[in-house]
């Protein structure tokens, strides 16, 4: 059979421009899949990943939208299949992570959190629906402080909370596509969100919590997401994947 036409599969990874994103994004092309590179700001860290990619090999595209934004959401699903075909990996990487007791969370974060870690996941979601190609792969984003319950963690793991519960009973309304649906939860990995506010005693203190001793970095969770992503994880469905080193 001739393969020489045959388009790669297309992936897109919110949030990718940086971070956890980028590496997912980097994993991805290297396992030959076309990947449309979500931002809500920072267009320059976005494109220099494109043609990273790019020059690698990879069919790859930058693509601005702020996930808590609906119409954003459809514009975006709009231009990746305009460029690089129907999507058939969505990576809901996009998140934002504020850490202060409940009592002093403002309003203004409150919705910040929710607006971005949920209701952006609940637009990629609603729109996958109906545009993922049959066999598709969903990724979710959820967080193993949500098993900790760390004071200063509240409102955060409340959003990731409910995550779990999108991807939990997202899996079972799709059925019939072949679609799976599953959410990751890192343990504290080395990227510039964890560093932001802490002390390198506590940046070392969560470093030896794992029974492995270290700090995940964002290529462990890359790889978690390929195995979802890719043709070995197709039995796996509706589960959160807490890939941690055995913090929790």
């Amino acid at each position: 059979m001739n393969t020489a036409s045959r388009q790669p599969r297309v992936a897109l990874v919110t949030g990718a421009s940086r971070g956890i994103g980028a590496a997912i994004a980097r994993r991805l092309a290297s396992d030959g899949l076309a990947v449309a590179v979500n931002y809500a700001s920072g267009a320059a860290q976005a494109e220099a990943l494109v043609a990273e990619l790019a020059a690698s090999g990879a069919q790859a595209i930058a693509v601005q939208a702020d996930v808590a934004d609906a119409g954003d959401v459809r514009r975006m699903f709009d231009a990746v299949e305009a460029q690089l075909g129907k999507v058939d990996v969505l990576v809901n990487n996009a998140g934002v992570l504020k850490t202060l007791p409940l009592a002093e969370h403002s309003d203004a974060l409150f919705d910040q959190a929710f607006d971005i870690n949920v209701r952006g996941t609940f637009h990629t979601l609603r729109e996958a629906a109906t545009r993922l190609n049959a066999g598709g792969r969903i990724v979710n984003f959820s967080s193993t402080v949500v098993a900790l319950n760390l004071p200063g963690y509240a409102v955060y793991n409340a959003t990731k909370a409910a995550v779990e519960a999108f991807t939990h009973v997202f899996a079972k309304e799709l059925r019939g596509h072949g679609i799976t649906v599953n959410a990751v939860a890192p343990g504290p990995i080395a990227t510039s969100l964890f560093f932001e506010g802490k002390t390198e005693a506590q940046i070392e203190a969560f470093a030896k919590m794992p029974p492995l001793e270290r700090l995940g970095q964002p290529e462990d969770i890359a790889g978690v997401v390929a195995f979802l992503a890719g043709p070995d994880g197709g039995w796996v469905n509706g589960q959160i994947l807490r890939a941690n080193g055995g913090l929790a």
